[in-house]
């Protein structure tokens, strides 16, 4: 069977995409999919740490195109996006850690990841708060103030730099990082060649 692991951090807003139009993949090719929580900014710090240059010229080109594009593909896949506010760039470790705290769980970590997207780009709230998160996971039906515990255990932290150095490791230099059997994948605008992957395994 078709394995598709899907490594990502809920600040990106690609990846809010990305997360989204990956839905209709799955369900259509039949894939079995695994999410992996990371921490971008670990990610970039170690292999791309020319996103940061980047913000700091937001009148550059092509940062101004993407914006743009980012807006569009939003309206395309009828997504709500409200973006950047003053949260951005916000500090996702907390709810990664969350993340990882259900990973074991996928179900319930793709319920949890999917409320937290819609709160931080739909509604524009932050999900660096951790009132906010107990919130979204109690939503969930999630026990939000026992996974915000665990966000302080060491496991969990080993678990969160383990999952972003086994990205790094397996060619992620951004968020999200796709691989269809090992074959590496990255960002929204590469879900259709993600689709064509997974539907030529037998």
């Amino acid at each position: 069977m078709a394995q598709l692991e899907f490594f990502y951090d809920l600040s990106s807003p690609w990846t809010y995409l990305a997360f989204h139009n990956v839905q209709a993949i799955v369900e259509e090719t039949g894939c079995n999919v695994r999410w992996r929580p990371m921490l971008v900014g670990g990610v970039f710090n170690a292999v791309n740490p020319s996103v940061y240059e980047a913000r700091s010229h937001p009148m550059d080109p092509k940062v101004a195109h993407n914006f743009r594009w980012l807006h569009e593909w939003a309206r395309l896949a009828d997504l709500p996006l409200n973006f950047p506010t003053e949260h951005h760039p916000i500090k996702s470790v907390l709810a990664m850690r969350m993340c990882c705290a259900l990973e074991s769980d996928q179900h319930n970590l793709f319920r949890f990841s999917e409320a937290t997207f819609e709160a931080y780009f739909a509604r524009g709230e932050s999900i660096d708060d951790p009132s906010v998160l107990n919130v979204i996971a109690n939503h969930c039906g999630l026990p939000g103030e026992q996974l915000l515990a665990q966000t302080a255990q060491q496991v969990i932290k080993d678990q969160l730099r383990a999952n972003t150095e086994e990205a790094i490791s397996r060619g992620a230099y951004g968020s999200p990082t796709m691989l269809v059997n090992d074959a590496f994948y990255f960002g929204n605008d590469q879900l259709p060649i993600v689709r064509q992957a997974l539907l030529a395994i037998d």
